[in-house]
């Protein structure tokens, strides 16, 4: 395919589009869930090149700089948690539990008794966004739009 490029940016935004997405990028909050999630992807990719130099390259596994690397990844998901709390008005501890316990009822909903492949592949969506729901979530955080630009 000889204009992949050309047809691939029809889909990229306008520069008025850019912008707005520019304006949102300003707020203090969305700035700090940026900065967290980068430091998030990023460290996954250095806790999975530590495993591929061992698979693939046969390298020692180094469990000491993976546990290292598990401390940073804390460290960024604090950040985002305190930056959502923030944003719900939601007292960052209590935000912390909340997601751990919504998760391992999602989790239980997910496979009722142990992982299997079938309830892998095969899940009730609506179970588990139910339990999603029932989440307090403020109003404005379901939202979270163009109003607060």
């Amino acid at each position: 395919m000889d204009n992949y490029i050309e047809l691939a940016l029809r889909t990229d935004p306008s520069p008025e589009q850019y912008e707005i997405i520019a304006k949102r990028n300003e707020q203090p909050n969305i700035m700090r869930l940026e900065h967290s999630l980068m430091g998030i992807v990023t460290e996954a990719g250095e806790l999975m090149d530590q495993l591929k130099k061992h698979i693939v390259y046969g390298k020692e596994l180094d469990l000491v700089n993976l546990a290292e690397e598990c401390g940073d990844v804390f460290w960024y998901l604090a950040l985002c948690i305190s930056t959502l709390a923030e944003l719900m008005d939601r007292d960052p501890a209590e935000l912390e539990q909340s997601i751990k316990q919504i998760n391992i009822a999602k989790l239980k909903a997910r496979y009722p008794e142990k992982f299997t492949e079938t309830d892998a592949v095969i899940r009730n969506l609506t179970a588990e966004r139910d339990i999603l729901d029932k989440v307090d979530v403020p109003e404005k955080m379901i939202r979270y739009g163009e109003e607060n630009i």
